[in-house]
């Protein structure tokens, strides 16, 4: 997808309107390590870019999709960036931040300070509310006219929208997600309406969310969990009502249009997640009414730490490590040895290769035997900086496992996380 200015027909016509400027994001992930491999600096870096972003680009309205953590117990210094980040807001000139959570979030996390961020106009929706009209925010100028209103939907967990029966079919369990998203779409999008109405002038109605739509683009390693239990729950794109001027969406980390649609789009995540993402170009979303029209600008993220997958066999493996050698550029490798001839200890044939370069192996696998080596020592996290889900693979890293035996057992420990995170939500 190339950046550029992509216009489309707003249903709003109003000249009065003037220029307002709306940034769109989600899918941080902060704390997310790479096997193991603290990220911070680069989280910070980006954090650091978008706030002058905000300053330079007079950025009056910030919509974060969802994700803004990796896991629902972040770790402190996790939690450091993200209120650094936002009491830095202030002095940008950006006049509302709106948050929701992910299925990755703490809804009871993100929702704890609320009360107080909002004084600094930071308004946060982590879990469905008890009345759905606190999700429809109307937004004012500096001048207390209203500027725009916003469906800040929170990803919609299973309880939050369908009631489960005994002996259920799958199918019937698939169609009431599917429904129960939809109606609750479509019943933010009629109280936003009704807020429209009341007003002199009809101003723009966006719509956030986090799900993930049918035929939506993924990649290998992206770390993109299925919402739903049996991947349920695509939903398709028409569930959005035409009322909403602009649909911003998380959990997608490829940035990509819904359906074609120029106003219904995930931004996709600022850093590569995963090796799957190593080139792929990151954005953040300018969304901007001018009078009568809408123009979305996706702004390219500047890549901060480079990431590369090397894959075949063993020469071609070595070719490409001397050549990146030669870059004298900090680079991130991910080894997959494809060969047909069996070699022990490949992490120890790579070792001597890179030593001395800027090049570091987080990952040496040999495909034919499933077996995968992490790189080891080269975190300096204290326990504090780790979450649950960090020290568990540390944990399994000790142990002789397959990549797919590892990969079930990780899948398992985040439900169980998942579960009590949803128990803990209940309890309140």
């Amino acid at each position: 997808m190339a950046a550029g200015i992509l216009p489309t027909v707003s249903s709003r016509s109003d000249p009065h309107l003037g220029l307002m400027r709306i940034l769109h994001t989600a899918d941080w992930h902060l704390g997310r390590t790479l096997y193991h491999k603290s990220r911070y600096e680069e989280f910070q870096i980006f954090l650091d870019w978008l706030i002058q972003t905000i300053r330079d680009r007079a950025i009056d309205i910030l919509l974060i999709a969802g994700d803004v953590f990796d896991t629902t117990a972040p770790s402190n210094r996790a939690q450091e960036l993200y209120y650094d980040f936002l009491s830095q807001l202030s002095a940008t000139g950006c006049r509302h931040i709106v948050v929701t959570a992910g299925n990755h979030d703490s809804p009871t996390f993100l929702d704890a300070p609320k009360r107080i961020l909002k004084a600094l106009d930071v308004h946060v929706i982590g879990k469905v509310p008890d009345r759905i009209e606190d999700e429809v925010l109307l937004l004012r100028d500096r001048d207390g006219d209203p500027e725009l209103i916003v469906c800040a939907v929170p990803y919609l967990r299973d309880r939050d929208i369908r009631k489960s029966e005994a002996g259920e079919s799958l199918e019937a369990k698939e169609q009431k997600l599917r429904e129960g998203i939809e109606d609750h779409y479509t019943s933010v999008a009629t109280i936003a309406v009704g807020v429209r109405d009341t007003l002199k002038v009809p101003v723009p109605i966006v719509a956030m969310g986090h799900l993930y739509t049918a035929g939506g683009q993924t990649v290998e390693g992206d770390g993109v969990r299925n919402l739903y239990v049996g991947n349920l729950a695509h939903v398709e794109s028409k569930i959005f009502s035409d009322s909403f001027d602009y649909v911003a969406l998380g959990h997608l980390h490829v940035p990509q249009k819904v359906n074609d649609s120029d106003s219904i789009r995930f931004s996709g995540s600022p850093i590569p997640m995963g090796f799957g993402e190593a080139a792929q170009q990151k954005y953040v979303n300018l969304v901007q009414w001018n009078e009568n029209h809408l123009e979305v600008e996706l702004i390219p993220v500047p890549k901060i730490q480079r990431l590369e997958s090397i894959q075949g066999d063993w020469p071609h493996i070595v070719n490409r490590l001397e050549e990146l050698k030669r870059s004298e550029e900090s680079v991130w490798i991910e080894v997959a040895y494809r060969g047909s001839d069996l070699i022990p200890n490949l992490k120890e044939k790579v070792d001597p290769i890179i030593a001395g370069s800027m090049l570091e192996a987080l990952r040496v696998t040999d495909v034919q035997t499933g077996q995968a080596i992490l790189a080891r020592g080269h975190s300096t996290e204290s326990l504090k900086e780790l979450n649950p889900i960090d020290i568990f693979r540390m944990y399994l890293d000790q142990k002789d496992l397959l990549e797919e035996q590892r990969k079930r057992l990780e899948e398992t420990y985040h439900e169980i996380l998942f579960q009590i995170q949803s128990i803990d939500s209940e309890a309140e």
